[in-house]
């Protein structure tokens, strides 16, 4: 419980939120949203169970002397563009000259907790999401104090004021700026309630607005978590075992210790198997040292996977009904149409690994009774309480300072938390000595964690009207959830990310019956940015678009028409990447063709049209045009940015060795020579987004460009060449 949810409780208040405000030690105004948990479970029965709670995180506002306005960010930033929507948010509702503004982001505290997930986190695609409404009300309350603190020095009525940025205009002209009401106003009362904006009156919400973050990534100002450096400080690698849940039999460091600058070298527990650390004073001389250690590994109970072997099971699998997962309709009403009205189509794809450019890394210092940590962190939470578990601390002895990340796709959001485990390993060992463990590209791309692979096996029965009469789908892969803290997620033991996008998707089908296998397999697997929706999407867009050719009907038309009533995000933006690429689809070139793609996923529904041909034996996406309906964008340049980066990353599910592949239990890629992005070449020549005008709550803009890209891409290939394609990654066009 936090120091503030505390004081709540201790006075009896039962506002769901209360404003607290104090005098930094700069003599700035402090504003702190809390959140009052005791009163959201009054009324909770002991039958039901614990009561679904959300705790909002605390919002920070510091009104410094010099009108500098810090906002805390309650989330990680590693290219998302948090750093700048969240402030955006609030110091609109502020009135706050955004010239003033300066973004930070937040340390680990209870007081900063997704309001959703319950924990401190970026995933989800929740960030703007589920903070919108948090900032408006943080930034409108501190409003309403600096105008009440104006209105008593003035003796006037607050309601005669009004305000610029960062200044409260009052009668006969008078004027004071935040600063100068800074003070005054933590005396003022907290208004219970507050009028929030018309969206009319947004001054930056809903504005192109540059990101905050920009200059300092182009002069190399800003440091990320792999930058942070202090006096004295160490760096560790660590040998990891070559399967997963290997053991060190035993070791011999005498080569490795000859290197100069080496300090230590022990073994650690790691949380699947052990390892040797070694720590020296820089990075290369640990890695070099690491190179030249000889290490017995026990395998001897190690499942020894092999990626063929895995297809081959999958496959058998798939033959047979699994666990189900949505059973809609007559489940008997294929066996009943004709062979020759039906699809039958087998699906493959890869583990695929996360790869964020920044390798991933940890700094931790150890002092006995506290700890201090810098960390690129999605899971502030969960990473925090694995460093304080491990140092035999309690959360809060652990500083958690969230660093700068340079990507993640879901690889800093590990529920095991074992790259922080590693770390407070070795700070324990040396104690009083601040550490950084860096994880080498190799070391990720051979030690996982992996998008599962999945095996798809679907049948449609087609109606005399060309539209599916019957649909049976089987999934196999991994589940995710199973074995760690989401597991609660899960229902009747099935993972929903498993099949998410088909077992939630929009289309109108008959007859409809899903259910999956989740085999256990010692691969270790993470969500991968859109999660399920990654695999299901690609299934549901590329049958699609086969059944529309079957009946030869418009691809457009075809989805429009089995759309559900109420799929209105899907039909707004189909209905406006229709419009905005009518154009250049009317004027392709010969050797070009046109894919489409259709998806739902995090709320925001998006449609794209891509203009491919081959070039090389490699598709060439010339252009690509994007709508999107996320509700009201907080900052369009943002979600722009964000769309044009996912389509490039989606990409990479169809880069020929875009794939992690194992034989006799060993990852056989090492790096990017082996495990391929998209190169430049790879990349859409042009993306054009446009955003379908709302004024609905935001929803997540993250990870539904990912989804959509590579079916559409897949559509115009098959066009092109007459083949469908069903395996990824696309080893031959």
């Amino acid at each position: 419980m936090s120091a503030a949810t505390k004081r709540s409780k201790d006075h009896g208040i039962n506002r769901r939120s209360f404003l607290h405000a104090s005098v930094t030690a700069a003599g700035g105004l402090l504003v702190s949203l809390y959140f009052n948990r005791a009163s959201a479970q009054e009324g909770a029965s002991a039958a039901q169970g614990p009561p679904k709670i959300n705790y909002p995180p605390d919002a920070f506002v510091e009104i410094r002397p010099d009108g500098k306005i810090v906002i805390q960010v309650n989330r990680l930033e590693f290219g998302q563009g948090v750093q700048t929507a969240l402030p955006m948010v609030l110091a609109d509702e502020m009135d706050a000259d955004w010239a003033s503004v300066v973004p930070q982001l937040a340390q680990a505290k209870d007081i900063y907790k997704d309001p959703v997930f319950g924990i401190q986190m970026v995933g989800g695609s929740g960030s703007i999401a589920h903070s919108f409404q948090q900032y408006r009300e943080l930034g409108a309350k501190t409003r309403a104090m600096l105008l009440s603190a104006a209105a008593k020095n003035w003796n006037v009525g607050a309601d005669t004021l009004r305000t610029e940025p960062s200044v409260v205009i009052g009668p006969g002209g008078k004027r004071a700026t935040y600063a100068e009401l800074a003070k005054a106003a933590t005396a003022m009362p907290v208004p219970a309630n507050v009028r929030l904006k018309n969206p009319s009156e947004f001054r930056y919400i809903g504005k192109r607005t540059p990101r905050l973050d920009s200059r300092a990534k182009c002069d190399g100002s800003i440091k990320f978590g792999l930058d942070f450096d202090q006096p004295g400080m160490l760096t560790a690698v660590v040998a990891h075992p070559p399967m997963f849940g290997a053991k060190v039999r035993g070791f011999d460091d005498a080569d490795a210790r000859r290197v100069e600058g080496v300090r230590e070298i022990f073994q650690i527990s790691l949380p699947r198997g052990s390892g040797i650390a070694v720590v020296a004073d820089k990075f290369w001389t640990a890695k070099q040292a690491r190179d030249r250690l000889k290490i017995d590994w026990d395998t001897t109970e190690i499942a020894k996977e092999d990626t063929t072997a895995l297809w081959a099971k999958y496959r058998q699998l798939a033959g047979t009904k699994g666990l189900s997962a949505l059973a809609r309709g007559d489940e008997s009403a294929l066996d009943k149409i004709a062979s020759a009205n039906r699809i039958v189509a087998e699906y493959e794809f890869p583990y695929l690994a996360h790869t964020p450019m920044e390798p991933l890394n940890t700094t931790i210092r150890f002092d006995g009774d506290r700890a201090e940590a810098w960390v690129g962190s999605q899971f502030q939470t969960c990473d925090q309480m694995a460093i304080a578990q491990t140092l035999g601390l309690k959360a809060e002895q652990v500083l958690f300072h969230t660093e700068m990340a340079g990507g993640g796709f879901g690889r800093r959001a590990v529920p095991d938390s074992h790259v922080q485990r590693e770390a407070a390993e070795i700070a324990k060992k040396l104690r009083g000595t601040t550490v950084k463990l860096i994880w080498t590209r190799e070391d990720d791309v051979r030690g996982g964690f992996y998008r599962p692979m999945f095996f798809h096996r679907v049948e449609i029965g087609v109606g005399t009207d060309g539209m599916p009469a019957a649909w049976r789908h089987v999934v196999v892969g991994q589940s995710i959830m199973e074995g760690t803290p989401f597991a609660m997620m899960m229902k009747d033991g099935i993972d929903p990310t498993v099949a998410e996008g088909i077992t939630d998707t929009q289309y109108n089908l008959a007859n409809f019956n899903v259910s999956i296998h989740q085999p256990k397999v010692n691969v270790p697997v993470l969500w991968w940015r859109s999660v399920g929706n990654t695999h299901t999407a690609y299934v549901m867009e590329t049958l699609i678009e086969e059944l529309a050719e079957r009946t030869k009907m418009d691809p457009i038309a075809y989805r429009r028409k089995l759309l559900k009533p109420d799929a209105k995000k899907l039909r707004a933006a189909l209905d406006l990447m229709e419009a905005k690429s009518a154009a250049w689809r009317q004027k392709l070139p010969k050797g070009h063709a046109v894919g489409f793609a259709l998806h739902e996923s995090f709320d925001t529904g998006v449609a794209v049209a891509v203009d491919v041909s081959i070039v090389n034996k490699r598709p060439k996406v010339h252009g690509a045009t994007v709508a999107v309906h996320c509700g009201l964008a907080a900052n369009p340049l943002t979600v722009e940015s964000q769309f044009q980066a996912g389509s490039g990353f989606g990409l990479s599910q169809l880069m020929a060795k875009g794939a992690i592949t194992l034989k006799d239990g060993l990852v056989e890629q090492r790096n990017f020579h082996e495990f391929v992005p998209p190169y430049i070449m790879d990349a859409p020549v042009a993306v054009d987004v446009h955003i379908v005008p709302s004024t609905d709550p935001p929803t997540g803009c993250g990870e539904p460009p990912v989804p959509v890209i590579s079916p559409a891409v897949a559509n115009a290939l098959s066009k092109l060449t007459g083949k469908r394609y069903r395996s990824l990654p696309l080893v031959e066009i």
